[in-house]
């Protein structure tokens, strides 16, 4: 299991994604959200995602694979379930 900066909980993934993304850029993408590396989101959102590592809100992430295709991480306020997801899943 991939040491991060918080728990991860339960790591789901949805059957778009997987569809759509490599399990290889779906588990790198996982590693870089766990370690803080909130990808392609704005400056602003990226603050908000450190400040949720302390104060124990939801986690956002923004990724894009090698062909531009763009896809979400997201990890539960109570850090019970971390969900990889196409955005259009949401």
């Amino acid at each position: 299991m991939i040491q991060g900066k918080f728990p991860c909980g339960r790591l789901l993934a949805t059957p778009g994604v997987l569809a759509a993304v490599s399990r290889i850029e779906i588990n790198r993408a996982i590693g870089r959200h766990l370690r803080g590396d909130w990808g392609i989101l704005c400056e602003s959102d990226k603050r908000l995602n450190d400040h949720a590592v302390k104060s124990g809100d939801r986690l956002l992430s923004a990724y894009e694979d090698r062909n531009g295709r763009k896809f979400w991480i997201i990890t539960e306020a109570d850090r019970s379930a971390t969900t990889v997801l196409l955005p259009e899943e949401y």
